[in-house]
C-alpha cells in the first residue's frame, strides 16, 4: 500500500474550513457577530500558535450545529458549500489529489476540523476516506459537543492514521510509502513520521523545519508544478 495523506485547512484549500463555518453562522444571524468572531479568531490564534484546546473548541465550534439539529444543520452545510468553500477549490489542489489517485495511492484527508464540516468537503475533492475529528452523538443523532474518540490532531493524527491502519489488518511496516502534505507546525509529528514529508503552503514555524531538514516545500496555490 501506498498512502498520500493530505491535511486540509490552509493545505488543499486557501482557507479554514472551521474558521470559515463560524463566520457563516454570525451571517446568518445565528451568533452575535462581535462576541463570536472574538472567541472565533481567539481560538484561531491559538491553533496557529500550537496551543488550542481542541476540546474547548469543540464545544464551541459545534453550539450552532446542536441548536439546528441534523436537517437544519445539513441544509446550511450545503449553502456554506456553494457560497464559501466550492469557489475556492483551485484546480491545481484537484490535479494534485487526482495525481495520486492516478498513481494507484491511497489517499486520505486527515484533518483536526470536525467531521461535519469536512466530509462535504473531502466529497467535493472525490476523496472517500476521511480521518477528521468525530462527534460524539446522543441517542437522536445530535452531537453533545464532545469529541468522540483520539481526536485527529498534533499526533492524534498519527494515531488517528495507524488504527485506520490496523482495522485494515495492516500497521506502519506495510505501507511501501507514504507521504504527507501540511501546512502547520500543528502536524509536525505527522510529517516526521512519514517517508515524504511536503511543507505545503507552510506557516513561518514550519517553513523554517522545513529548510533546515531540506523538506520538499510546495507553494500550491502558486506553483502548480505537481514534482
Amino acid at each position: 500500500m501506498r498512502l498520500a495523506l493530505f491535511d486540509l485547512d490552509h493545505t488543499l484549500i486557501p482557507m479554514d474550513s472551521d474558521h470559515a463555518w463560524g463566520q457563516f453562522t454570525v451571517a446568518q444571524g445565528w451568533r452575535d457577530a462581535e462576541a463570536f468572531g472574538r472567541a472565533n479568531d481567539a481560538f484561531y490564534a491559538q491553533y496557529k500558535a500550537g496551543t488550542l484546546d481542541i476540546h474547548q473548541y469543540i464545544r464551541f465550534a459545534t453550539e450552532v450545529i446542536r441548536e439546528l439539529g441534523p436537517e437544519r444543520a445539513a441544509a446550511a452545510h450545503a449553502d456554506f458549500m456553494r457560497e464559501m468553500v466550492l469557489p475556492h477549490i483551485q484546480p491545481q489542489a484537484r490535479q494534485l489529489v487526482r495525481h495520486h489517485q492516478a498513481a494507484g495511492d491511497t489517499v486520505i484527508i486527515v484533518t483536526a476540523t470536525n467531521e461535519f464540516v469536512t466530509r462535504p468537503i473531502a466529497q467535493a475533492f472525490g476523496v472517500d476516506e476521511l480521518i477528521a475529528i468525530e462527534l460524539e452523538r446522543d441517542a437522536a443523532g445530535n452531537p453533545t459537543g464532545a469529541i468522540r474518540g483520539v481526536p485527529s490532531f498534533r499526533e492524534g493524527k498519527v494515531e488517528r492514521v495507524a488504527a485506520w491502519l490496523a482495522a485494515r489488518g495492516l500497521g506502519w511496516g506495510d505501507v511501501a510509502h507514504s507521504s504527507f502534505y501540511s501546512d502547520s507546525i500543528n502536524d509536525l509529528a505527522m510529517l516526521e513520521h512519514v517517508r515524504e514529508p511536503v511543507a505545503t503552503n507552510p506557516d513561518a514555524r514550519l517553513l523554517a523545519i522545513a529548510q533546515q531538514r531540506q523538506w520538499r516545500i510546495l507553494n500550491l496555490f502558486h506553483d502548480q508544478e505537481i514534482h
